[in-house]
């Protein structure tokens, strides 16, 4: 999928770049947003919709899953996938504006991150963050706030200060 991405419409999607090591399991329910990079190796399972917004960049080694079966198939043994199942996870997973994720990270279904976080390496993110959040962890909890890191930045070089509030303020 390097080269020219196009929107549900048929609309280039500026400056977003995806891996062509990166495989998309129901692309039609991926919405993804200018200036974003995917890299290698990830999978994106999007059956129940993921979003990802402006200027997100994820790593390698990610996985996305809008749905999880992990905990039905024990419940159900031989009988998984005869009825409408207990347990099966389903839910949409939205990634904000400006977020990073890192390598080898799992983000489950029902999973909000919110814009200008970062997710280190090797996490297990499920659930909800705030805008900013430092998520880390198996489980994922918040350890920090990228503001914090952004403002050390912003004293050394005063001149981002402008495109910084640009995106922040919205």
């Amino acid at each position: 999928m390097n080269g020219r991405i196009f929107d549900k419409d048929g609309k280039r999607i500026e400056k977003t770049r995806i891996s062509n090591t990166t495989y998309i399991d129901h692309p039609h329910c991926l919405t993804v947003g200018p200036n974003v990079f995917i890299g290698h190796y990830n999978y994106l399972e999007a059956s129940n919709g993921i979003t990802i917004e402006e200027g997100c960049q994820l790593t390698t080694f990610i996985n996305i899953t809008s749905h999880s079966s992990h905990m039905s198939i024990r419940l159900y043994g031989k009988h998984y996938g005869e009825t409408d199942m207990k347990g099966y996870e389903r839910g949409q997973v939205h990634i904000g504006k400006y977020t990073f994720i890192g390598p080898h990270s799992t983000i489950m279904p029902k999973t909000k991150i919110g814009k200008g976080s970062i997710v280190s390496a090797y996490s297990y993110v499920r659930g909800e963050f705030p805008d900013f959040s430092i998520i880390s962890g198996n489980p994922a909890k918040v350890t920090g706030d990228t503001r914090n890191i952004d403002e050390r930045q912003m004293r050394q070089h005063p001149e981002l200060r402008a495109y910084y509030d640009e995106w922040t303020k919205e």
